[in-house]
Order: structure tokens, then sequence, then C-alpha cells
């Protein structure tokens, strides 16, 4: 399968040089400090240099890394839904999407706990433009959506990973993970893009498309953070989209923002498994004659799972009730986690502006609309 080589990750046979190459970078020498602080590095290495699949490099290590992460950088992560699942079962996993690294990763080691199958996650190849951050990705099982590209090549890159996420699921029984959009949503409006179902389409083959994703087991996945990590460094790209300027990413801006979500304080995680879409798609099949609409209107199905699922923190509430100068939902949090919610506020945001204050408390505060919105429409 030659024609997947550019975007996938290591075949097994191929993780063992993977580590070679890397074991004595100092990224790697940090992440394996961080995550056994107590282990001398001879031992970490010479337990790296003995691995040679992708699942025991990712339940050795990096389940353990995120266990450090969270430990250190959370209140904990809880989960729900996950006793839906079947064992042995691959699924299309397409979730909302606030951290670069963390939500598939700990997606990944709640399946892992579940004894469920892990997934191929996606990752855009800008995030990996260092060459040890490539090798680590390839490491973990994630293949690239190539960024950045003319309209005929969109076309063609759209195609093949639409085939290769097909070729996953259908041959090799392995999960996928994939944002509802393009990027991490900034404005905590969680929306799945037409665009991302329409590449999936790609690979039904002259299929009747709802039968297709009916084969590749849609699942909606909904994760919730206390504390957006990322939370000031979303500010700049939402300041310059109100003031209907270009913006333009500083140098290494994305590796910045990939190692605050990693390293920033989240408080308290939760992510929900919804429904397998089946009846749903159905009716979809139904209603609609159109492929268009029916992208659509399964795009409504995901939003509807996401929205409905999405966990509501105390600091979503304050958000809430400080950008519309309410009390509405005080009995959702306390003083004191208002004082703390406004205290990261005075540390991350310039108050005398306008459109920073507002940009910060809308991440916070849309999902409360939208919930709103969504159990007031049902």
């Amino acid at each position: 399968m030659q024609k997947f080589d550019a975007i996938r990750p290591f075949y097994d046979a191929e993780v063992n040089q993977g580590i070679r190459s890397s074991v004595n970078h100092p990224m790697m020498k940090a992440l394996m400090n961080f995550t056994f602080p107590d282990t001398p590095d001879e031992v970490w290495k010479e337990q790296l240099l003995k691995t040679h699949s992708i699942r025991d490099f990712q339940c050795n290590f990096i389940y353990e890394s995120i266990q450090r992460v969270l430990q250190k950088t959370s209140d904990g992560l809880s989960t729900s839904g996950f006793e839906k699942l079947e064992k042995n079962t691959a699924y299309l996993f397409i979730s909302n999407h606030r951290d670069i690294i963390l939500d598939t990763s700990l997606l990944n080691a709640a399946l892992f706990e579940h004894g469920l199958v892990m997934t191929a996650s996606a990752i855009g190849d800008n995030l990996v433009k260092k060459s040890f951050l490539l090798t680590l990705s390839k490491l973990n099982r994630n293949f690239l959506v190539l960024r950045g590209l003319s309209p005929r090549e969109l076309l063609q890159s759209s195609k093949l990973i639409a085939e290769y996420i097909r070729q996953l699921i259908r041959r090799e029984n392995r999960s996928v993970w994939i944002a509802q959009r393009e990027g991490r949503t900034k404005d905590g409006n969680d929306a799945t893009h037409s665009g991302v179902l329409k590449m999936l389409a790609m690979a039904a083959d002259g299929e009747n498309l709802m039968d297709y994703f009916k084969k590749i087991k849609v699942v909606p996945v909904s994760i919730s953070y206390e504390y957006d990590p990322t939370d000031a460094l979303k500010m700049p790209q939402l300041m310059a989209e109100a003031n209907n300027e270009i913006y333009i990413k500083e140098k290494n801006e994305d590796f910045m923002t990939l190692l605050s979500g990693i390293m920033g304080q989240k408080k308290h995680i939760h992510i929900h498994i919804g429904d397998v879409l089946n009846s749903e798609l159905n009716q979809i099949a139904q209603e609609n004659d159109n492929s268009n609409k029916q992208i659509q209107a399964l795009a409504q199905v995901i939003d509807d799972s996401i929205l409905n699922s999405y966990k509501l923190w105390p600091t979503n509430y304050i958000a809430y009730d400080l950008l519309h100068k309410t009390n509405i939902y005080e009995s959702y949090y306390t003083e004191n986690e208002k004082k703390l919610f406004e205290k990261r506020l005075d540390i991350k945001i310039d108050q005398d502006n306008p459109i920073a204050l507002e940009g910060f408390l809308n991440m916070y505060a849309n999902p409360v609309v939208n919930k709103m919105k969504y159990q007031n429409a049902h």
C-alpha cells in the first residue's frame, strides 16, 4: 500500500528504527525524564530500544506520560459512554477539538483502559515540521493531513486521506479519530464542518452514502476541559479576526501552543462517547435524496450529539454570567471558583481591551449558549 506512504504512521517493522533515530534527542530525554522522574536515563533508553511496535510504545511510554500530565496539570479525567463500544471493533470517532495532543491522547488512554481498539489520529502537518515531532507522531499512530495546498492538491490529498481512513477501519480493524472541523475551535463554538464529512464521503466509491457511513461506524465524541490551557494563546487570532485583519502565526507558535496545552492547568476533563450513528443515518437517507443535504443533516446529527453531551463546568457558567453581567447561573459555582476564574482573567487578559475580554469570556460562555439553544429546541 505504498500510496499512503506520505501520510501514514510507522509500520511496526519501522518502529525500532524510528526509536533509534530519536532516542538521544534532547526532547526525547525531556519527555522521558518528565514521565519517569526517578528512572536513570540508561534504564528508559534500554527499554525504548527493545520496543518494536506502536502498541508497546503507546502502552509502556505514552500512556505513562499522559498519566503524569493528568497528575500534574489536572484534577483528573472522567469518562462516560465507553461501555457502549464493543471490543475488537473499529470506529470512526468524530470529536470537538480543544487541544492538539491531549484530545486524542486522553481518548486513547481511556480506550486502552476499557480494553478497546485505540485510534490512528489525524494531525495537521503544520504541527510536525520538526523532524523529531514527525517521528514521535508516527510512533504514536498519527497520520498527516497536509495543509496549505492548492485547490487541486487539496482534492487529491482529501481523496487519499478518505481512502486511508476507509482502509484503516474496514481492512485493518483500526479505529480512527478525526476532529469535526479543521484546527481547534478558538471561540468555544463546536460545529461540524461539512467539508470534513465530504472528505470522508470521497471513499464511498459510488456506494450509498449513508450506508457507507454506517459501515465505518461513526461515533460523536464530546471533550470538555474545565480550563482550556491554551485560552490566552487563542486571543491574538480572535483579535485579528474581530478587526478584519489577516492573522499570521509567529514562527514557533504551533509548537508553543502544543507545549502549553500539555503543561497548562486544565482542572477537570470529561470525555463522553456518543451512540454509534445508525438509525439516524437511515432516517437521513429516507428524508434526503440529495448527497449535499445528507451531508448537512449528518453534520447536524453529530452537532446534536456533541453539544448535548458536552459537560459544562463552573468556568462556563461563570464566564456566561460575567459576559452578560447577570447571575442567573450562580447556583452552578462557588464564590471561590468565581474568584479563581477572575484571577486567571486578570493574569491572562488585558481587561482594558474589550475585544480580548469578550473573546476570552465567549470562549468559555459559548458552550452554555449552545447547550441552552439545543435544549430549548428539543
